[in-house]
């Protein structure tokens, strides 16, 4: 007790840190109370900061600011306007032929079981195959009907989802364009000795900002060489599969888990089990492999990895708060918290 009351003295005997510490108490709170209402904002954030590198090239090649953020800006409605006009009817129409083939599906999969006492009676009899039938039965009927009401529900949010693509661009642009009059604004409610803050801030702004283009850049290289392997092989909903893909990289681990049971589904139904399928899911394995082995190193070289367990932890933290966004958001959260932890004064203060 005596240990932890003299670093609480010693911590927080500088002025600064008491200060910054109710800064970033306050920060959280906001966050965690009003993360979703905040939503198009957080999201205009991450854009910014992507595009803010392109902004600084544009500048050292001594294009004034306004016309820059204009380029860039411009660059990034077209781009919006092109995935919504040709990416977003492509992927809507796969999903559609997916949920229509699930019936389908569904029952191959009840006669594939069905079938199994026969082929390998010592690993399954009839009454235990009889069993796991009426339990994958039950589940998807309370997973379909789940689904259904979520759908239904679901065209309420409609309206918010049209909000937040008409937002997102405008406060990206103003992000941009006003970002030093944003930051000073920010600066008057500073103390005059803030190193200790600013020292924190650029560690953050560096971190956020490279873990950011550094995501980006892993969605979209892992989703076009999926998307390519998977057109090669012939597999159907390449596109739906291959963006599955792509974004499934924004949570490590957990997300290329998860996305593997529909590849394999799909690959399964579409080839069944033969050459052909085992070597697209060898393919697809060889391609998570380079993702985590080669090209995450490369791409987040100067960014403070964080480890599993603690990923862990976030995607559960934040997603339990959130839901869907709480878990797009826990990575750049917990990069911001360990940004944070690196940038602390260690040991005494003075």
């Amino acid at each position: 007790m005596n240990v932890l009351s003299r670093w609480f003295k010693r911590t927080f005997s500088n002025p600064e840190i008491v200060i910054l510490t109710g800064l970033l108490a306050g920060l959280f709170a906001i966050i965690i109370f009003f993360g979703k209402p905040l939503a198009p904002f957080l999201a205009s954030i991450v854009v910014a900061y992507l595009l803010e590198s392109l902004v600084k090239r544009l500048e050292s090649m001594g294009i004034r600011r306004i016309w820059a953020v204009l380029l860039v800006f411009i660059g990034f409605i077209s781009l919006l306007t092109v995935l919504l006009i040709l990416v977003v009817p492509t992927l809507s129409q796969q999903i559609t032929q997916l949920v229509q083939r699930l019936p389908d599906y569904l029952d191959k999969s009840l006669q594939f079981i069905q079938a199994l006492p026969e082929k390998y009676p010592k690993l399954i009899n009839e009454e235990q195959a009889q069993t796991l039938v009426s339990r994958l039965t039950t589940e998807l009927t309370s997973l379909g009907q789940n689904l259904l009401k979520h759908i239904l529900s679901s065209f309420a949010g409609i309206f918010s989802i049209l909000v937040f693509f008409v937002l997102m661009p405008i406060l990206v642009f103003f992000l941009l364009k006003d970002k030093e009059q944003i930051l000073a604004w920010i600066r008057r409610f500073l103390p005059k000795d803030s190193r200790l803050t600013l020292a924190i801030w650029r560690e953050v702004d560096t971190q956020i900002g490279n873990y950011v283009r550094g995501k980006v850049l892993e969605i979209i290289i892992v989703g076009l060489v999926s998307y390519i392997v998977f057109a090669a092989f012939g597999l159907q909903y390449a596109i739906l599969l291959a963006t599955l893909t792509g974004f499934s990289v924004l949570v490590p681990y957990i997300g290329a888990a998860v996305v593997t049971i529909p590849i394999a589904v799909v690959a399964f139904f579409q080839f069944g089990w033969s050459d052909k399928f085992l070597w697209l899911m060898a393919v697809y394995g060889l391609i998570q492999l380079l993702d985590g082995n080669v090209l995450v190193p490369f791409l987040f070289s100067e960014v403070n990895n964080l480890h599993p367990v603690a990923i862990i932890l976030a995607v559960l933290f934040f997603g339990g708060i959130w839901g869907f966004w709480g878990v797009f958001f826990a990575i750049p959260l917990a990069t911001l918290v360990n940004a944070i932890l690196n940038a602390w004064p260690k040991g005494k203060t003075q």
